[in-house]
């Protein structure tokens, strides 16, 4: 009797999610309510492996109020870069517990290569670039692995490089939800007004934007609500996000600054 015929293998190297997959969901859920959209993604898989990344930051509550709101069992990761401030730690426990998740994640970088590349803990004062790869990018991608998508709190009024933010876009093959993009500072606060959200313990001390303790301060009236980030050197994104995808059709104008790196 012949033998069967062997089976090639083959990996799928194919990336979980396309540009046009995310064009379609912007399409569907055009004019959407960001509730009713969450609920759809979660109850019909539209995301595959998904979970929601957070900053526990000044707006953070929002995003992951509506997401339990959705689905409380979505996995939530916080990137502990060890340099936070102790009121950011303190916040994440307060929301994690008033909202009920059942899955809470936290990474942080690794032993070994923060001893061999800021042995000192100073890196941020020399290089921030290099400090937010070692601290917050590797341990962000280590937390990715195995996600089909990932759930950001950016919105599009934060600053010029977050402009004509899509719902959905694609990063690295992996869909990457942004619920909040075209919400305003006036909605933000509404929803705040109306769930009773608790406030980020530093933001009535003018800290609106807060990451890493050494690289915060405050912003002044009528500066960009992300001026506090990296004040005094030209960065303005950390390195987890990449430039924005811009809404199709939004602008065709390679000078526009949706379309243009971020560092």
């Amino acid at each position: 009797m012949a033998e069967p015929a062997r089976q090639i293998d083959i990996i799928d190297a194919r990336p979980a999610f396309t540009q046009e997959e995310a064009d379609a969901l912007n399409a569907r859920f055009e004019g959407v309510d960001t509730l009713t959209m969450l609920k759809t993604v979660f109850a019909e898989g539209l995301a595959g492996n998904v979970a929601v990344v957070s900053s526990f930051g000044t707006e953070s509550a929002v995003l992951l109020d509506l997401v339990a709101r959705a689905d409380r069992t979505v996995p939530v990761i916080f990137v502990d870069t060890l340099k936070m401030f102790a009121e950011t730690l303190n916040y994440r426990d307060t929301l994690i517990k008033r909202f009920g998740f059942t899955d809470s994640r936290t990474v942080a970088p690794l032993p070994d290569v923060i001893a061999k590349k800021d042995e000192t803990g100073l890196r941020w004062s020399y290089d921030p670039d290099g400090c937010c790869e070692i601290r917050k990018v590797e341990p962000m991608k280590r937390a990715k692995d195995g996600l089909d998508a990932w759930i950001s709190g950016r919105k599009a009024f934060q600053s010029v490089t977050r402009q004509n933010l899509p719902r959905f876009e694609v990063e690295d093959g992996r869909l990457k939800l942004n619920p909040l993009g075209d919400w305003t500072k006036a909605d933000l606060e509404a929803y705040f007004a109306e769930r009773d959200l608790p406030r980020h313990p530093l933001e009535a001390q003018g800290y609106l934007s807060i990451g890493c303790e050494p690289c915060t301060s405050k912003v002044l009236p009528g500066e960009d609500p992300r001026a506090g980030r990296w004040r005094g050197w030209d960065k303005v994104e950390c390195g987890i996000h990449t430039p924005v995808s811009p809404i199709p059709g939004a602008s065709d104008d390679a000078d526009d600054p949706a379309n243009m790196p971020v560092f």
